[in-house]
């Protein structure tokens, strides 16, 4: 099986890239994370690859990092998640962001992404507790014990507070790691009232 493709990159348009291979041009789905950070046309392009096999083709998936095929190899063992349903979550949500979504058990941030209904968001956040941990701790988002809890204790407040999600994330992200919850939730407050 194909495991991983080097070559050079000579279409791009999403979600399918055209790489050329010892001159052999293989047609690769990738998600858009990965889709934006490719290099340009004709420079090389290295690609982990998810092969899938079926009756009537032969697919490929690619993705630049370990964890986002690894985050797309769980969801597609889900039954009724698709490689195209695979791809269109982690084309909305980074392997970091699926993992707290999951960790914290938030199906709302699935059903932002396109094709993912309320039922299909909830049994995903059943099916992958517990199961992306290991992307979590690649991504370098993971804290210890505690801190990690604190941090989520946080982000929960601040949206519950009206900001958005990304303002959210970035005010926790500033954060220090040793902070308690209710001095977190001051000092974030704080970030987020400066213009």
């Amino acid at each position: 099986m194909i495991g991983r493709l080097s070559g050079t990159l000579l279409e791009k348009s999403p979600p399918t890239v055209l790489i050329d291979v010892g001159g052999v041009g293989y047609e690769i789905d990738v998600p858009m994370s990965t889709f934006y950070d490719l290099p340009g046309l004709g420079q090389p392009a290295v690609l982990l690859i998810h092969p899938v096999v079926r009756e009537d083709a032969h697919l490929l998936y690619g993705f630049l990092t370990a964890a986002e095929r690894d985050a797309f190899r769980q969801l597609v063992r889900i039954s009724g998640v698709g490689p195209r349903t695979a791809l269109s979550v982690l084309s909305g949500l980074s392997v970091a962001e699926l993992a707290q979504a999951v960790s914290l058990q938030e199906s709302a941030r699935l059903t932002r992404v396109p094709g993912i209904g309320k039922k299909t968001a909830e049994r995903l956040m059943l099916e992958l507790k517990g199961r992306l941990a290991p992307e979590l701790a690649q991504a370098g988002q993971t804290e210890a014990g505690s801190a990690a809890a604190g941090n989520a204790d946080v982000l929960r407040a601040l949206l519950a507070l009206g900001y958005s999600e990304r303002e959210a994330a970035a005010a926790v992200r500033s954060l220090p790691a040793s902070v308690g919850v209710s001095e977190g939730i001051r000092q974030a407050l704080r970030l987020l009232a400066k213009p």
